[in-house]
């Protein structure tokens, strides 16, 4: 039976007050075992590198032992080994494949979501409100909140990319919604890669390599995709100069790193994580990291920026 106001008034030591207090769901906010305050972020979140390879023998495999009528996508979540479900506190990816002559369902949700493709052939595609988008290595495609989308295949290989979305950050915020296509599949329109949906990749490269023409020696070189592309998450192609290494850096924004081109290493508070074409880095809150590449690479870069700015929360340091 809970106390009465009176037996809390009466309360004759702090331990007596505490066993009155949690019955009714209140916990005393001066005690040290309970703080909601701390110095700097708690890096709850680990680096952490997962390899294409791997994912793409596992799919592989999987597409061979479960369609599409089975799932609704055929993907490999990438799991923070600090957690048991986000890549980072705010984003998760996941490698994803179709096979030939395979239609993935539409269907549409409040998460901001994009592909990086990883290796496709002529025919590999995402339909965006109706739009059909080319989908080869290197490009980008975006399907932002509530746009309905659907992925198919007439090519001859299979096709494989990289999954970004802010689902982690919604569902924290709550206002989670997903709804499956009426029709299963949207009727199709096909349209010039000129959507803002859609950065290809020869039109990134010819940026990095203007950007390169005027970076007088700079270890790196980044562009951004969109300004920003989706409301959450910001997206850039940063290309690594051969032997050189990025000044140390850390932040509150959460980094997810896919390498388009490329080997070598980042380094994330002292632990070196090597890479190659395919891999998939997370840097989480305010770990500091350093790329470098012997040879040169190119990193695709997805960050939840855009939402720490919007609230006022962001913060850099070395």
């Amino acid at each position: 039976m809970n106390a009465t106001p009176q037996q809390f008034a009466q309360s004759g030591s702090l331990e007596d007050l505490y066993g009155k207090l949690a019955p009714v769901m209140m916990v005393p906010g001066w005690a040290k075992t309970a703080p909601s305050l701390w110095p700097e972020p708690k890096k709850s979140f680990q680096a952490h590198v997962w390899r294409y390879d791997q994912a793409k023998g596992a799919l592989d495999a999987a597409g061979r032992l479960i369609n599409t009528e089975l799932a609704e996508r055929r993907n490999l979540i990438l799991q923070n080994p600090a957690t048991g479900y986000a890549t980072s506190r705010t984003i998760v990816a996941a490698y994803q494949m179709i096979m030939p002559g395979e239609k993935a369902r539409s269907h549409r949700h409040t998460p901001n979501a994009l592909r990086l493709v990883i290796d496709a052939e002529p025919g590999a595609y995402t339909v965006v409100n109706g739009e059909r988008l080319a989908m080869m290595p290197g490009d980008v495609v975006l399907t932002p909140n509530w746009c309905w989308h659907g992925h198919g295949n007439d090519g001859r290989a299979c096709a494989y990319w990289l999954d970004v979305l802010d689902v982690p950050l919604v569902q924290l915020l709550d206002p989670m919604f997903f709804e499956p296509h009426p029709d299963e599949f949207e009727n199709e329109i096909t349209v010039p890669n000129t959507s803002p949906m859609h950065f290809a990749w020869a039109d990134t490269e010819r940026r990095l390599k203007e950007a390169e023409a005027r970076s007088n020696g700079a270890s790196h070189v980044e562009i951004a995709l969109g300004d920003p592309a989706l409301d959450t998450m910001a997206l850039s192609m940063i290309r690594l100069k051969p032997g050189t290494a990025t000044a140390a850096s850390k932040s509150v924004a959460n980094n997810v790193f896919g390498v388009v081109q490329g080997e070598g290493t980042t380094t994330v508070d002292g632990e070196t994580l090597g890479w190659k074409r395919g891999d998939v880095i997370v840097v989480p809150s305010w770990q500091q990291h350093v790329h470098h590449s012997n040879d040169g690479a190119v990193l695709f870069r997805s960050t939840d920026e855009p939402v720490m700015q919007k609230l006022g929360f962001m913060r850099e340091a070395q």
